[in-house]
């Protein structure tokens, strides 16, 4: 009697433990339906968007955006216009940031200036980045003297200031968005290229790349499909790091006079012209120098982010 009592209790508790490996089981699959592994990009925009900071970063660059794109259209005054009878009126209800000393509205320029800062700032960490990636990408993947006499090349020109380099376009080309950003390429991509060859160096052995190179692939096909798509991370970083470098640059080169000049405008033109009445009206300086810090600041902090959320070893 207490053997079949004790072969009975085995078989309820058999049932019991296959019973608990189904649940388990069925645990196991509701959570890959309900919880489904995110790719790589997915996870960049999880991090960036559960990111207080970041978010906050992204709404300040999309308000300034829109304040450049829209406010000097529907603003009642253009950039460049004068009027004497209303020179260096402080802000209030007509003129929201005031008049410099001709009676130019100072709210337009502003917002005209921030396009063309914020335009220098794109393209002149954009186009260095393209430069940097093909130069970069080709010495990096042949190696051997192409790398040499591409590396020594880069190694004399960053031995020369970039200051250098500017003055000589502003001789030959005039001042100017153009020519700003002519120097900031000239300057910016061999940094860059540097950068880009050193992954690549990094990537052009590893096994995928040579799979792919067994099958046929070529020079461009290697470098533009298997490697860089790998390195991504970091060149949109390099991106989001040169925008605020870019407009600091230009805040720079036209305080001393040798940026955008007058009537267009931007924000480092307009606080070259603040600074020449700064104890008796103030506010022209203040005004775009406070926009160029915190604007600076905002997308350094937001490229920092970025450059945490690119990085896979910070977690999910």
């Amino acid at each position: 009697m207490d053997g079949g009592n004790t072969f009975r209790n085995n078989q309820k508790s058999m049932v019991t433990a296959a019973d608990f490996v189904r649940v388990r089981e069925g645990e196991q699959e509701s959570d890959s339906i309900v919880r489904p592994s995110l790719g790589y990009w997915s996870n960049v925009l999880r991090k960036m968007v559960t990111n207080k900071v970041a978010v906050i970063c992204f709404i300040y660059t999309v308000v300034v955006v829109g304040f450049a794109v829209f406010a000097p259209m529907f603003s009642p005054y253009e950039y460049d216009m004068t009027n004497l009878t209303k020179g260096n009126l402080s802000p209030g209800g007509s003129h929201w940031f005031g008049t410099d000393a001709v009676g130019r509205d100072l709210w337009t320029r502003v917002w005209v200036g921030a396009r063309v800062s914020l335009l220098i700032g794109l393209f002149g960490s954009i186009i260095p980045e393209i430069l940097g990636i093909l130069v970069g990408g080709i010495a990096g993947y042949f190696g051997g003297w192409v790398d040499m006499v591409i590396m020594r090349i880069i190694d004399v020109g960053l031995c020369i200031p970039s200051l250098v380099y500017i003055t000589m376009l502003m001789l030959f080309m005039g001042g100017g968005p153009v020519t700003i950003i002519a120097a900031l390429a000239m300057t910016g991509w061999m940094g860059s290229a540097r950068s880009v060859r050193g992954r690549v160096m990094q990537f052009k052995n590893r096994e995928f790349v040579l799979a792919s190179k067994t099958l046929g692939g070529g020079p461009v096909r290697l470098i533009f499909k298997d490697i860089l798509p790998n390195i991504m991370g970091q060149l949109v970083v390099g991106v989001t790091s040169g925008i605020p470098s870019a407009i600091f640059m230009e805040a720079y080169l036209s305080f001393i006079g040798m940026g955008v000049q007058s009537p267009m405008t931007s924000w480092g033109q307009l606080s070259q012209t603040g600074v020449n009445v700064f104890r008796i009206h103030p506010y022209q300086l203040y005004i775009p120098s406070i926009i160029i810090s915190v604007t600076i600041l905002i997308l350094y902090i937001f490229g920092n982010c970025l450059r945490d959320a690119l990085d896979p070893k910070l977690g999910l």
